[in-house]
């Protein structure tokens, strides 16, 4: 199968998921000017680096200060006083080597700008905005400004007269199954009834693979109409054909054209606002108003308002106040333009990496065509960051916590004050998860000065960097490859900033690393943030936050949409349980017998890798190792025993004895010669035996319609370039699991294909298969037969022999690696996968599609990224202030692709009643075991515990589900025992010796009926 040579796609894997080839050949041409190398700039220019565009230049005037450091985070003390557009420069090229950066020291000019195609500008006067936004208007060049000013960030788009856009949304364009069409004026397309069709008015329609009626098939896009979930109107079908089955409709994207106003004229119109809350409209209005006024202020001062001045705040309203007497917003918000005067000194790291990580998503809607582009302004604040007015803990600061010291926080204490920063320095924090947005975490904790003091970080991350990491793992270049990244990460964030105590860990986070990560370890820190890429880490982690009472940050993305999550102890919900996700499951009978789209087969393609190439190898490896396994597996059913018990002896024996363990090369070709006809054609002869092409329901309706599609059988051609991808990947990998050396020469594979003998085959009119999962589970339930049972009888004697427990028999199980592609992996998976889609008449998936599905690649790009880590970092100057109304925090989800922004308040924990008391999930009966450094206590002692403090009386008490104490019981003797003894003779285990709180869960006689109670956390030690 051919492949896209032209983009590397080992680097940009992840992205590619995102934007796609063609988005990205487009934006490989494409030069791009990002103007100011302060933090917000540094962040455009990373993303965009990463991104994968033809060249980017970085224009700065002017040296480093002390306030740069606060956020640039390419520059260092050593760079004090030197440009910084050429002391970013190194670390900027090592970006992303395919992307050429230069650097331009000295000012900007109109001809100048006419060399990109994309200019941005950040640290720029409104002047100069207007000026070069005309300009570029006028020569078709794409104009973006951004900016940022303490809490506050504002970006503006402008990108021309006639922008067009080739897909608005990234989205996979839908694809329902057709189940009817009528003949009408407009025909009537209905699809299956457990599938909604997803369109809405005005969207186009192509069709495929429609019986009967054809004419369909090649009509170009149809325009359609909504009618309900599952159906919509197409044209005039009174003269097509009759609808016999099948058919697919699938969305056709269409071209939408944009048009831009310049910013001179853009200033004017506050239609063009999109905001990022939708709590905060008129504030951002006002906002609009008071970034101009900003430009104003500086333009007669010379320089921005002094943090603490209350006369700056003044002079800044009376400006907004006057630009309002010509735009009359209906509601000025004057403590805003306060404090956005009281802010604007300040250059906050979290701030810049949202603002800038919108800004270079922008960039690459320029460069590419693909999203909906920003019109044209958006703002931004996070002012609740500040303290809360009634933060009593806090004294009146002075003028000098808030000036410019000499240090690197410059930039930020600028905002906060020099109290709040050395409360950052002493923060214990805890970050799992060394990815891409743990990378972009560390980076702006470093800058914030996070645990630089008396406290530190712990990140632990188990993973190694891989090449497809780059991309987006800004932390990690190619010399790092194979090194765990949690050390490579610290030692970066280290060289940003000296003064970081950080402690890297390889661990995974589950229970099994809970001697690491006990009860001593979370008590000790101030809060935990999760950079995790599962489900299933985020709610064990988040259980550990429940139980040890910790704030956690939590945030992911996938590709272009992201979100974050603020829990605090007793004020929001948590992340709560793992939810149960049946809806995306693939049937087994789909997979098994009928599938109708490529996910089916690619999943096929998976479960048959690792059924050949992993599962059975370590089968017969535990054979030989455990006397026991043979009755183990007895033990698990004799339908399953059948199967395991087959691969086992079919691996040991050779073909004399009815095996197929290989000799020779040649004997793995004829494995999978013979793999082959049994799949793709001896299979779906015996499916078709059992159901013809023309059998009828008992309902009288063609069995083979809907989402069962009828396949045919194929017929193996050498010549047939997908027919050999499947013989050379599935006989070099039957070859790897028997340390067999195989080969990828065509034509000796040919040579050898020619002398194979492939078994004749003979459908039985005997064999049955099930049609949906539950036929499927009663066949299971029906056991396996006399015919199974005598078999399975025959392979535990042949198993029994001797001669088959040599160690020198051990097998090679093969892991899956979908990024490697000289493993044969993912040649298997497209081959296998495409074969059995041809046999169902499914279009074909390449092999960048196969492997993004096969290998459940989670799209990913950095602009997503650092938006996601900006705002999380924001909550955590929230969480660090100690605010305690839930008002102030924000949780988001955000999508880059269409500007999509939602910022809303968390959840409050739900309560719960017992015994007419409210409680909930952060509650809990905490009880010291050991008090005084006396003896633990009894469960008697226990019990009697819980009813001194809090007025309940336990019936029932359960650790896990082992009963440990009940009312109704005759547990007199356990009463007299200390807690540990009853836990240790109740699971028949003992406690390891690292925990330290058993959690035991009661019932109480006040109210036995309750469903959800506290539980008991027992301090153990």
């Amino acid at each position: 199968m051919a492949r896209s040579n032209d983009i590397d796609e080992g680097f940009y894997s992840r992205q590619l998921y995102v934007l796609g080839h063609e988005a990205m050949r487009r934006m490989g041409t494409a030069s791009v000017l990002v103007a100011g190398m302060r933090g917000l700039g540094v962040e455009i220019a990373k993303n965009v680096i990463l991104s994968g565009v033809k060249s980017v230049t970085v224009q700065d005037e002017g040296p480093a200060t002390w306030a740069d450091l606060s956020s640039q985070f390419f520059l260092g003390e050593s760079d004090l006083g030197q440009n910084r557009a050429a002391c970013s420069l190194s670390q900027l090229s090592s970006l992303n080597p395919r992307v050429l950066v230069s650097a331009h020291t000295g000012p900007l000019n109109e001809d100048m700008l006419l060399q990109f195609q994309v200019v941005i500008l950040t640290d720029s006067s409104l002047d100069d905005q207007k000026r070069f936004g005309a300009h570029c208007h006028l020569h078709g060049v794409k104009f973006i400004v951004a900016d940022t000013k303490g809490l506050c960030g504002q970006l503006f788009c402008d990108f021309g007269e006639n922008f067009m856009v080739l897909d608005s949304d990234g989205e996979t364009p839908l694809s329902p199954i057709i189940y009817d069409i009528s003949k009408g004026n407009p025909g009537v397309v209905t699809c299956l009834p457990d599938q909604k069709h997803g369109f809405v008015d005005g969207d186009k329609v192509s069709f495929s693979d429609v019986h009967g009626m054809a004419e369909l098939n090649s009509m170009p896009p149809v325009g359609i109409t909504v009618l309900s979930p599952y159906s919509f109107s197409i044209c005039d079908t009174s003269d097509f054909s009759e609808y016999k089955h099948g058919g697919i409709a699938t969305e056709v994207k269409q071209p939408r054209v944009f048009k831009f106003k310049a910013l001179g004229e853009a200033l004017l119109d506050q239609q063009l606002l999109v905001t990022t809350d939708f709590g905060k409209v008129a504030r951002h209005q006002t906002l609009h108003l008071a970034f101009q006024g900003l430009h104003q202020f500086v333009k007669r001062e010379r320089r921005l308002p002094l943090p603490k001045s209350k006369s700056d705040a003044d002079l800044l309203l009376d400006i907004v106040r006057e630009l309002n007497a010509v735009f009359q917003l209906e509601s000025l918000d004057e403590s805003l333009v306060r404090a956005l005067s009281l802010t604007a000194r300040g250059d906050l790291a979290p701030v810049n990496a949202f603002i800038g990580g919108l800004a270079a998503q922008e960039v690459l809607k320029a460069c590419s065509g693909k999203f909906t582009p920003l019109q044209q302004w958006l703002f931004f604040d996070s002012l609740e960051c500040l303290p809360e007015p009634l933060d009593e803990e806090r004294g009146e600061l002075t003028d000098s916590d808030f000036s410019s010291n000499g240090t690197r926080y410059d930039g930020q204490t600028a905002v906060f004050g020099s109290e709040f920063q050395d409360r950052l320095g002493k923060q214990k924090y805890f970050l799992v998860g060394a990815g891409a947005i743990g990378c972009e975490l560390l980076k702006n904790f470093a800058l914030m000065g996070l645990g630089a003091g008396e406290g530190h970080v712990t990140v632990t991350d188990m993973d190694s960097i891989e090449r497809s990491n780059l991309n987006r793992q800004f932390l990690f270049k190619s010399r790092d490859i194979g090194r765990q990244k949690s050390e490579v990460a610290a030692q970066a964030v280290r060289g940003m900033n000296p003064h970081m105590n950080i402690i890297a860990h390889q661990n995974r986070l589950d229970a099994d690393s809970e001697q690491v990560y006990g009860y001593q370890f979370f008590m000790c820190l101030d809060g935990v943030v999760a950079a995790l890429d599962n489900i299933e880490a985020r709610v064990y982690l988040d259980s550990r936050c429940v139980q040890h009472q910790k704030p956690m940050l939590e945030g992911g993305t996938l590709g272009s949409k992201g979100h974050t999550l603020v829990v605090l102890p007793h004020l929001t919900d948590s992340y709560g349980p793992m939810k149960p996700n049946s809806q995306h499951a693939i049937p087994l009978c789909t997979l098994k017998n009928f599938p109708h789209r490529i996910e089916h087969t690619l999943q096929w393609a998976r479960d048959q890798f690792e059924g050949l190439f992993k599962q059975t190898p370590e089968n017969v490896n535990l054979f030989l190792s455990d006397a026991g396994f043979v009755e183990r597996v007895l033990g698990r059913g004799e339908a399953e025993a059948l199967e395991v018990l087959e691969g086992v002896f079919g691996s040991l024996g050779d073909s004399g004895v009815g095996g197929h363990r290989p000799g020779s090369w040649e004997d793995c070709m004829r494995w999978a010669r013979c793999q082959w006809e049994t799949l793709y054609n001896n299979e779906i002869r015996q499916l078709l035996h059992c159901f013809p092409p023309g059998q009828l329901t008992s309902c009288g309706l063609p069995f083979w319609s809907g989402s069962k599609r009828c396949p045919h059988p194929l017929t193996f051609d050498p010549n047939n370039s997908t027919h050999m991808d499947y013989m050379v990947a599935a006989a070099n990998l039957y070859g790897q699991i028997y340390g067999i050396t195989g080969t990828t020469d065509l034509a000796a594979i040919r040579e050898v294909l020619n002398k194979i003998q492939v078994p004749s085959f003979t459908t039985k009119s005997s064999t049955k298969i099930p049609v949906t999962d539950k036929e499927m589970e009663a066949e299971k339930e029906k056991g396996i037969g006399d015919a199974g049972q005598a078999r399975l009888e025959e392979l535990k004697e042949k198993l029994a022999s001797p001669s088959l427990r040599n160690p020198a028999m051990q097998m090679h199980p093969v892991d899956f690696e979908k990024d490697d592609d000289s493993n044969f992996h993912m040649d298997f998976i497209v081959a296998a996968s495409n074969l059995r889609a041809e046999n169902y008449d499914i279009p074909a998936a390449d092999r960048h599609q196969s492997k993004g599905i096969a290998g459940r690649i989670i799209p990913a790009i950095a602009t997503t990224t650092a938006a996601v880590a900006g705002l999380m970092c924001l909550e955590l100057y929230k969480v660090i202030q100690g605010h305690r109304e839930i008002s102030s925090f924000r949780c988001a989800y955000i999508n880059l692709a269409v500007d999509l922004f939602v910022l809303s308040h968390p959840r409050q924990p739900q309560s719960f009643t017992v015994a007419g008391k409210q409680f909930t999930l952060w509650d809990q009966f905490l009880v010291e075991g050991r008090r005084d450094g006396g003896e633990e206590m009894t469960l008697d002692d226990l019990i009697q515990d819980i009813k001194e403090r809090y007025g309940l009386e336990v019936s029932d008490l359960y650790y896990g589900p082992a009963l440990l104490y009940g009312a109704n019981y005759n547990h007199k003797e356990r009463l007299k025992q200390r807690v540990s003894e009853v836990v240790r003779q109740v699971t028949k285990a003992d406690i390891p010796p690292h925990k330290q709180i058993l959690e035991m869960f009661p019932s109480f006689a006040e109210d036995e009926d309750c469903e959800t109670v506290p539980p008991v956390r027992y301090l153990l030690r």
